[in-house]
């Protein structure tokens, strides 16, 4: 049995191509990340952070004492806007730098200091306030969050 609710995309005409910009994914998808930081901007004002800082520090709450490359990578940053990132968190003293002398001193790990690990559960509170203020159900964000995901895996898939 078909399912009729599903349309299938085809490239349109150039004709038929969208002429307003609400109508183009990638504008709805980037004024949305625009209004997520700012609303997450003003959550961690109060804690000294930026949202890209907050974003590394999550995956470092997550799994500490790891390599500039590994939260490159899961945090999606280039190398150039990290360093700078970790740079300013290190002057902070939210985390370390340190060289791995065990097994390759060319690589850098990253540690949480005392006050990073104490910035856990300051910033504990966000992600719930975050829900709250969106008023959106949970049930609906977790949907949401999934298909942008795998649309975000699509993308990266796509890129030459």
């Amino acid at each position: 049995m078909k399912d009729e609710n599903k349309k299938v995309c085809s490239t349109p005409a150039e004709s038929e191509a969208p002429v307003i910009i609400e109508q183009f994914l990638c504008f709805a998808l980037y004024s949305a990340s625009l209004a997520m930081t700012k609303l997450y901007q003003s959550r961690l004002k109060p804690l000294g952070l930026t949202y890209p800082q907050y974003i590394v520090l999550l995956a470092l709450w997550e799994k500490d004492d790891v390599t500039v490359s590994e939260i490159g990578e899961r945090v999606q940053l280039d190398s150039g806007t990290l360093s700078q990132l970790l740079k300013r968190l290190e002057q902070a003293g939210i985390i370390s730098r340190r060289r791995d002398v065990g097994n390759d001193e060319r690589r850098v790990l990253i540690s949480l200091t005392e006050q990073g690990l104490k910035l856990k559960t300051e910033a504990a509170g966000v992600p719930a306030d975050m829900v709250s203020v969106m008023g959106t159900p949970c049930d609906e964000l977790t949907e949401l969050t999934v298909k942008v995901k795998q649309l975000r895996d699509k993308l990266i898939n796509a890129i030459p």
